[in-house]
């Protein structure tokens, strides 16, 4: 039987931080599937810069995936139904509630379980695992 793994995001600038997490959804189950946010459903940070159907077809260059959805833009839960995950792996500084999606998902009859990867430290001082801090980068250097 074949185990399902969800995982999800912006991925507005990808970086190593992006491949980690999406390396250790990967090794959670058989299959991973990533939903990328539309930028309609992005209300906890800055709006992406890169539009939703080229943030998608970056996710799903990667090794690590195996295909790469756009999000439902009324309802996040949808692509999950549909998919009927095993796992929902979360980033480590995802903003997501555990607890919250865990109670939706058995309010909807959905039977998986939510986790969340590690974090991954920079592999070098100069490194940058957030696309906040890359966009400060380039505007303090080109900006």
């Amino acid at each position: 039987m074949t185990r399902t793994v969800i995982a999800q995001g912006t991925f507005d600038i990808v970086h190593p931080g992006h491949v980690h997490y999406l390396e250790e959804a990967a090794a959670m189950g058989d299959e991973l599937y990533v939903i990328v946010a539309r930028r309609s459903n992005v209300d906890h940070k800055e709006a992406p810069i890169c539009p939703a159907t080229q943030r998608r077809e970056v996710i799903g260059g990667l090794e690590a995936v195996d295909e790469a959805i756009l999000g439902h833009e009324a309802d996040i839960f949808v692509p999950i139904e549909e998919l009927e995950p095993d796992v929902i792996a979360l980033g480590h500084d995802q903003h997501h509630d555990a607890e919250a999606i865990e109670s939706e998902l058995e309010r909807r009859g959905i039977d998986c379980e939510v986790r969340r990867v590690s974090g991954r430290e920079p592999a070098t001082e100069d490194e940058i695992l957030s696309t906040r801090l890359i966009i400060d980068r380039i505007l303090e250097r080109r900006g």
